[in-house]
């Protein structure tokens, strides 16, 4: 059973382990298309490619989500209130003061990023600053502050970069399958050329389930250790009902990011609930209230 102490190293771990068997599974789909095609440029490719997108992934993902999110960075003269709760509680928490972002979204939500504490970033949106009171918002700064002292967010953000590669990559053999299929007849071809198809169609899901292989317990950790900052869990408990009470989704979230944000950013029905990366929302509300400090 992890600890708050334990998590972080973790983390670390995870995220290694991630980016080793990223560039494993790179190279074996190299290798199958390489056979099917007859052209073991592509498994050299393959092979680049994948340590390059691993690198590309440690260094800039969380720019590639804060863009897909359409976040933007503020100064403190742009929000003073906000910058001196995040200045309070980053004290509190013994971090460095990350950047901060506004999403310009009118449902109440926030996330944190970045490769670890001192290349952090919390992003909020317009409708978390103008729906919560300040205990609330207080609790979810902290939580995604616990993120960044836990070092969930450069496995969170590594994990968004890594499926959307992944979905191009299955895609673009299905296409280019129609013309291998059409060209060769050799003995065991089609053996090794439907093996392809199967790995391409499996693929994207086997990529998705990465999201469930984050641990949902990461999120009731870091309700804990955002508790533990304010010293107020039902600050938290209230921001994450009134947070998950919104009725709409969000504009520009998506798939390959719902996972970072405090709760989910798409409303729908309870069955897709039952696939998300984030745990039920009134099993976290109900932990936070039990909590005693």
């Amino acid at each position: 059973m992890p600890t708050l102490y334990t998590q972080a190293e973790n983390n670390i771990k995870k995220t290694w382990f991630l980016i080793t068997s990223f560039l494993v599974f790179i190279i074996f789909i190299g290798w199958i298309f390489s056979r099917v095609f007859e052209n073991p440029l592509i498994l050299y490719l393959a092979v680049i490619f994948a340590f390059f997108q691993s690198f590309a992934s440690y260094w800039y993902s969380d720019k590639i989500v804060l863009a897909m999110a359409r976040a933007r960075p503020i100064e403190k003269k742009d929000n003073p209130e906000l910058y001196r709760i995040v200045e309070n509680l980053c004290i509190g928490a013994g971090l460095p003061l990350p950047k901060i972002y506004i999403i310009d979204e009118d449902q109440p939500n926030a996330f944190a990023t970045g490769r670890d504490k001192n290349h952090a970033v919390v992003a909020v949106t317009r409708g978390l600053l103008e729906r919560l009171e300040r205990a609330e918002l207080e609790g979810v700064i902290a939580h995604e502050l616990a993120h960044i002292g836990n070092k969930d967010m450069l496995l969170q953000t590594i994990t968004v970069t890594l499926v959307g590669f992944v979905a191009i990559l299955s895609d673009w053999f299905l296409r280019m399958s129609r013309y291998s299929f059409s060209k060769k007849k050799e003995k065991g071809f089609e053996f090794l050329f439907f093996f392809a198809i199967l790995a391409s169609i499996l693929a994207p899901i086997a990529a998705q389930l990465i999201h469930f292989a984050i641990s949902r317990k990461r999120e009731f950790l870091a309700d804990a250790t955002g508790a533990l900052i304010t010293r107020y869990p039902e600050g938290l408990a209230r921001a994450l009902e009134k947070i998950a009470s919104y009725p709409r989704s969000m504009k520009f979230a998506s798939n390959a990011t719902a996972h970072l944000f405090i709760v989910n950013p798409f409303r729908g029905s309870k069955i897709a609930n039952l696939f998300s990366t984030h745990p039920p929302i009134e099993e976290r509300i109900k932990a936070l209230r039990e909590m005693s400090l």
